[in-house]
């Protein structure tokens, strides 16, 4: 499916360069990008949000690596989370990319590995 997106000439211009065209914002999705192209498992996530931290913790425990991004907390970079939120269509912290696809959040993954689907994926 692909997502809708408000049409530019809705958009107006004493606001335009705030939507969508801030060089700072693209650099956070360029940065998970090129993350998501160099790490087998990449987790984007957020300071004081527990989930991220399941995540980890659940990798960890199952000896598989990964590449953990952080993006501020729930008083900081709200700005560029929403970046990530608007460029995968995601809208919870973690985001958690397998061999460059996004498989979703902590409970997403959590199935993953106790279906043995992860290790699969990962072969």
């Amino acid at each position: 499916m692909t997502r809708k997106i408000l049409d530019n000439t809705r958009i107006h211009p004493a606001i335009a360069s705030e939507v969508g065209g801030n060089a700072d914002y693209r650099h956070t999705v360029d940065e998970v990008e090129k993350a998501i192209d160099a790490h087998a498992i990449v987790i984007v996530g957020m300071n004081h949000n527990p989930f991220p931290k399941k995540a980890r913790e659940l990798l960890d425990a199952e000896g598989i690596a990964y590449h953990y991004m952080e993006y501020g907390n729930y008083f900081s970079e709200w700005k560029r989370r929403g970046a990530l939120k608007m460029w995968s269509g995601w809208q919870t912290f973690p985001m958690i990319f397998v061999k460059g696809q996004l498989v979703g959040g902590f409970a997403d993954l959590k199935q993953l590995v106790l279906s043995g689907e992860l290790r699969k994926q990962l072969a």
